[in-house]
């Protein structure tokens, strides 16, 4: 069996919450380096503006999940609350009356700090979006690869099974997707359907003269103590007759977006295959942390999902959320590509399709190759 690998943690999760940090405004307004600016290339997409709908947010909302200790599950919640006032951002009211006018509206699941983020700009076309409060990046791999898909199918029941007061009828949680970006990107693949691999992941990561980069992002930290890891995922999740994990996920969520994603490490070519939901995925083509090719194409051409995307940015990386630009640009795809899977809109599709990304100046449709 392979042995945990140590990483310089600090500077890593330093690394890995610049991006985040920047997207939610509390980083200085500098961009980091290797940030692309705002060009004139970079033109405003149709679903890009704020939709139809104010915004309203419910902060703090508390559960705890008897299944696992009590373990705690807070919840941001942002919602459709009024009509919206054309400012040029959406911007969320505390504690807002909901607007029944379209409910109930389809559920998208994050983290909150994927939330803020992009949650306000959805919620203003329809959508309630649930974050998870508290679950964050973690470098090297932990148990937070099981804890924090399982938060997020935690609070998917029960807002389901609990109406939050003062939104009874407007959660609608049986159309259901889940995105994320960097760590989060992760949390959707992993509600995607996928399974882990636990013989592909042990083998790769005991084959360390080519999975250094695996080995120093601490992807393969887990593997020196995987009997404990295994237990703490415990048999309902690793009990199996193909070998395979049983998958994180729920047939309420039928789309996920994962952004700056990573994952094959776990997952491989088998359990990435058994992922079944609808997917877009977004990936920066200079993203040299969160590998583009090992990452982003790799999970593309291997997933099983009937139905999946790969929108590439063109000369962006790993920090392009930190661009409110490029920002823009992942909240149009993000009303597309749930407008089309979610509220049953087939005139969304086209604004993530082959046709529609070919026009687009930086962005490319499928797996970049350079032309």
């Amino acid at each position: 069996m392979a042995h945990a690998f140590s990483v310089t943690r600090p500077v890593l999760i330093a690394v890995l919450l610049l991006p985040l940090l920047a997207a939610c405004g509390s980083s200085p307004t500098r961009a980091p380096s290797g940030t692309a600016h705002p060009t004139e290339e970079s033109s405003p997409l149709p679903l890009s503006t704020p939709g139809p709908f104010g915004v309203g947010i419910r902060r703090n909302v508390e559960f705890h999940d008897p299944s696992r200790d009590s373990r705690r599950v807070a919840i941001t919640i942002w919602y459709p609350a009024g009509e919206h006032l054309g400012s040029s951002a959406a911007i969320a009211t505390p504690d807002a009356v909901a607007d029944p006018t379209g409910a109930p509206y389809p559920l998208v699941l994050s983290s909150s700090r994927s939330g803020f983020t992009f949650a306000p700009h959805l919620a203003s076309y329809g959508f309630v979006v649930v974050g998870i409060n508290g679950i964050d990046t973690y470098i090297p791999w932990d148990r937070n690869l099981l804890d924090q898909p399982l938060d997020i199918l935690f609070a998917l029941d029960r807002v389901a099974e609990e109406p939050i007061a003062g939104l009874e009828g407007i959660i609608d949680t049986e159309h259901v997707g889940t995105m994320g970006y960097s760590f989060d990107g992760y949390n959707a693949l992993a509600l995607s359907g996928a399974r882990v691999d636990p013989e592909f992941y042990l083998t790769e990561c005991a084959r360390t003269p080519l999975r250094d980069h695996w080995i120093t992002l601490g992807y393969c930290n887990v593997a020196g103590a995987w009997d404990e890891f295994a237990a703490y995922a415990g048999e309902a999740l690793t009990v199996s007759g193909d070998g395979l994990w049983q998958p994180m996920t729920d047939d309420r969520i039928r789309a996920v977006m994962p952004m700056a994603a990573d994952g094959v490490a776990l997952f491989g070519e088998r359990g990435l295959a058994a992922a079944d939901r609808a997917m877009l995925l977004i990936a920066g083509t200079e993203d040299h942390f969160v590998e583009y090719t090992e990452e982003a194409v790799h999970i593309f051409e291997h997933v099983g999902s009937h139905d999946k995307t790969l929108v590439s940015f063109v000369g962006q990386d790993h920090y392009m959320v930190g661009d409110p630009v490029m920002r823009a640009r992942m909240g149009h795809f993000a009303v597309a590509f749930f407008g089309h899977q979610l509220q049953g809109r087939e005139d969304l599709a086209y604004y993530y399709s082959e046709d529609f990304v070919s026009m687009q100046q930086g962005l490319a449709w499928g797996p970049y190759t350079g032309r």
